[in-house]
């Protein structure tokens, strides 16, 4: 599979706080090549997430998530939310520029070249994976600069 070509997201979700008395809840962001369209009518989109990922379990219980859709410069991105063994995502936020989604209350990065918002309408287990079905709620195109951050053959990539 990996002679195939996908483009590149980040997939977002704001987690709750545990304490209703403490700080805010935190963001949550995953990269992923394996987001593709669904259908028109109604707009319905796919991701696949590592099943027992902190996404995958985050999303089972949060309807609302986001997905960023990145251009060919935002490959820093997309490396730093793929990272295994990470540090906190509340850290890996810190300098990207983003906007708040005004349904989800997920990061929308900023630069992106098409922004959605979604509701989980299905969650298929499939393999070690858990396909999430979401309607797209709303969908912005805040940048039409520059080409698709694409994955190929293990590695990020530019068309052309």
């Amino acid at each position: 599979m990996s002679r195939l070509a996908a483009g590149v997201v980040l997939v977002t979700a704001r987690e709750d706080a545990l304490d209703l008395d403490g700080p805010d809840g935190e963001d949550v962001g995953m990269t992923a090549t394996a987001f593709m369209s669904v259908s028109l009518d109604p707009p319905l989109v796919l991701v696949s997430l590592r099943e027992g990922s902190r996404m995958d379990d985050l999303l089972a219980e949060q309807p609302l998530w986001a997905v960023s859709v990145l251009s060919e410069s935002q490959r820093h991105i997309a490396g730093r939310f793929a990272m295994k063994g990470r540090i906190s995502d509340r850290l890996l936020f810190e300098d990207i520029p983003y906007v708040r989604g005004e349904i989800a209350g997920a990061p929308l990065v900023g630069g992106a070249l098409a922004t959605l918002e979604c509701r989980t309408e299905q969650r298929v287990a499939a393999g070690d994976h858990t396909l999430v079905i979401g309607r797209v709620l709303t969908a912005q195109v805040p940048s039409a600069d520059g080409g698709p951050l694409t994955y190929f053959k293990g590695r990020y990539r530019q068309l052309g």
